[in-house]
Parts: structure tokens; C-alpha cells; sequence
């Protein structure tokens, strides 16, 4: 068992293993605390249903592969599971074509309360049963299920295998807290604060820089493991102050009571300076703008790489062979990533045109 007291760091703690949402039923749990969350997700139905109209449809593809990513434990990623995939059975019929088998795979952090998730799932529709039948049927679900435990900021799937991917209120939480903003020695020291709420300016944008480099490591990550047809539909909790100290409702879930509370302990003798200042809340409300420049970079890699390839490309393989010409595209791709706003201000093309007649 791990050490009580002022010997336990959360901070130095793999926060991969041990962060979850509380899991079980009563009080203080996920499930019975995410009426919220719940009906959020309820108003951007008809942004999701619009998301799901672009994904090309195939009998040939089978199954047809949803994923919830950061799922938690509570019953709003069996509702929208069950949205998603009873949309895309109407869409089938919308065809005159039959529907494929499904599978949703429901995926968190190994911490995650699994066993509660799947004591709220509804039994399996029995063999043979229509999809009319299934859709009818209310308490049972139309698709095979399964969890996947691991950080989305990494591969979960095998390449090309996803069809949808659905992500709501999961992409705030950091792959971990910033280092420097624990480090006593350097200036993005968070001194006398649990979260990135009303901090200073340099603990501010090591928590900034962090959600980039996480929200970057997913879209790469989703982009190998979605199939070419297929479609994400992210929810990530924001704010709409350009100052990210300014963390509009995080900050007060997160702000002045929480902070306050821990400020008592510490002037009450039951915890130090030092045990309060080692202990931040590793999540981040980005601004659109913070959301749109991962996005864009992501995109400007991409499309550099694969204009770099389509006119070099043969000569690559040719002289390296296929595989690598693969990992150095590939390196290309990185690299114009994490330069993309210069690129993005830099790259242009001159052109000269000329419009000639005999004399």
C-alpha cells in the first residue's frame, strides 16, 4: 500500500494510473453526478447528427466501429453510443440497404470504473433479432460492446479501424500537470495555488502549452486509427477570456472555494505551503483560438508532407525504398507541425504570368 500523510506526492504520482472519474453509485459518484454533463450533450444532438450525415456508408465495411473516448462510468456514453448508432441504422434504411453489425468500444483510463459502466448497459438483443426489432426494443442494445483502457493522447486502435469517433468533456483533462508549475526553482511555480485559475503568466502558459502538446498527440493519434471515411465529434469544456487565467467555470469548480479550503488547512497546521503547492488540478479550458491552433498545425503538417510527397515522392522511394521514404515523410509531417505557424506566414509561391503575342 502506498505511504500516508506528507510522504504521498500526488504530483510525482503516474496520474495515467490512478486518474478517474469516481466511479461506484451514491453521493459523491460520477454516475449520479453528471446531470450536467448529460444535458449539454443533449443540446448539441443535432451538431453530432450532422457529423454523423458525412460518414460514408458500406455494407462492406463490417462492422461498423463507434468509440467513446474518456467514457467515464455513468450512463451518458450509453445514450449517446445508442444515438450514434441508431442514426447510422436509419441511414442504412434510408438506402434500402442492410445495416451492418456494430461494435462500440467505450475507452478511459485504466482507473475508470468499468464494472459499473457495464452493469448499466442493457443486455444484448437476442440472436437473429431484426433491427426493427432492436430498435423497438428499448432495453436492449443493437451492438457489441467492449472497454478500452488508455490514454487517449496515444494510439488505442489499430490503423484505419474507426468509423466514429465521439469525445465530450474529456479533452480539458492534461495527459499531467506541467512540471515547471510544481518546480519551486522556475518561474511557472504555481506558489500558493491548486489550479491554473488567477496564477501568473508563465504558469499559465506552460498549462497552455501542455493542452497543445496533448491535444496535438490525440489528433495524431485519431487520424492513423480513423478509417478514411469516418468522423470525429469533439466536446471539449472552454472559455471565452483570451487571458487562460481567466478559466470562466472551471474556475469555479476549481477557483476561489476549492482554493480556499486548501488555504485552511494549511493555516490550520494540517498540511504545509509546500504539500498545497505540489498538488495542481491538471485541467484546461482552452479558448477557441487555443483549440484552432493545434487543429491548424495538425492540418498544415499534413498537407505540407503530402504536397512535399506527391511531387518528390517517386524519387524518394526510389533512391531509400518504400519504407523509408514512409518515416521520412513522416518526419516531415512532425516537423512542419511544430512550425506551422511559421509556414502558415512564410510559405508562398510567386508565380510569374506572362501573356505573349506575335508583334
Amino acid at each position: 500500500m502506498a505511504p500516508k500523510g506528507d510522504n504521498v506526492v500526488v504530483s510525482n504520482m503516474k496520474l495515467e494510473r490512478m486518474l478517474s472519474m469516481k466511479g461506484g453509485k451514491g453521493e459523491g459518484s460520477y454516475a449520479d453526478n453528471s446531470q450536467a454533463q448529460a444535458q449539454h450533450a443533449r443540446s448539441m444532438l443535432h451538431l453530432l447528427k450532422e457529423t454523423l450525415d458525412g460518414v460514408h456508408l458500406s455494407s462492406m465495411d463490417v462492422p461498423f466501429v463507434v468509440v467513446d473516448l474518456g467514457c467515464s462510468c455513468g450512463s451518458n456514453t450509453i445514450y449517446i453510443v445508442d444515438v450514434i448508432i441508431k442514426h447510422i441504422i436509419k441511414r442504412f434504411e434510408a438506402l434500402a440497404v442492410d445495416p451492418p453489425e456494430f461494435t462500440a468500444f467505450f475507452s478511459d483510463l485504466p482507473g475508470n470504473d468499468f464494472n459499473t459502466l457495464f452493469q448499466l448497459l442493457p443486455p444484448l438483443a437476442s440472436y437473429g433479432s431484426s433491427m426493427e426489432e432492436c430498435l423497438a426494443a428499448d432495453n436492449h442494445r443493437s451492438y457489441f460492446a467492449a472497454g478500452v483502457p488508455g490514454s487517449f493522447y496515444r494510439r488505442l486502435f489499430p490503423a484505419r479501424s474507426i468509423d466514429v469517433f465521439h469525445s465530450a468533456f474529456s479533452l480539458h483533462w492534461l495527459s499531467q500537470v506541467p512540471e515547471s508549475v510544481v518546480d519551486a526553482r522556475s518561474t511557472a511555480y504555481n506558489r500558493g495555488r491548486v489550479f491554473i485559475h488567477g496564477a501568473n503568466e508563465a504558469a499559465a502558459a506552460a498549462y497552455r502549452k501542455q493542452f497543445q502538446t496533448d491535444l496535438a498527440g490525440f489528433l495524431q493519434a485519431r487520424a492513423q486509427e480513423l478509417k478514411r471515411s469516418g468522423s470525429m465529434f469533439l466536446v471539449c469544456l472552454g472559455r471565452t477570456s483570451l487571458d487562460p487565467t481567466d478559466q470562466g467555470g472551471a474556475g469555479l469548480l476549481f477557483g476561489t472555494h476549492f482554493q480556499d479550503a486548501w488555504d485552511d488547512l494549511v493555516q490550520e497546521g494540517l498540511i504545509s505551503n509546500e504539500k498545497r503547492d505540489s498538488f495542481n488540478i491538471p485541467v484546461y479550458a482552452p479558448s477557441l483560438q487555443d483549440f484552432k491552433e493545434v487543429v491548424e498545425a495538425d492540418e498544415v503538417g499534413r498537407v505540407l508532407a503530402n504536397s512535399c510527397r506527391s511531387v518528390s515522392g517517386v524519387l524518394v522511394d526510389a533512391h531509400i525504398g518504400d519504407r523509408l521514404g514512409d518515416e521520412l515523410f513522416s518526419r516531415v509531417e512532425r516537423r512542419a507541425t511544430n512550425h506551422a505557424k511559421d509556414l502558415l506566414e512564410k510559405l508562398q509561391f510567386f508565380h510569374i504570368v506572362a501573356s505573349l503575342s506575335l508583334a
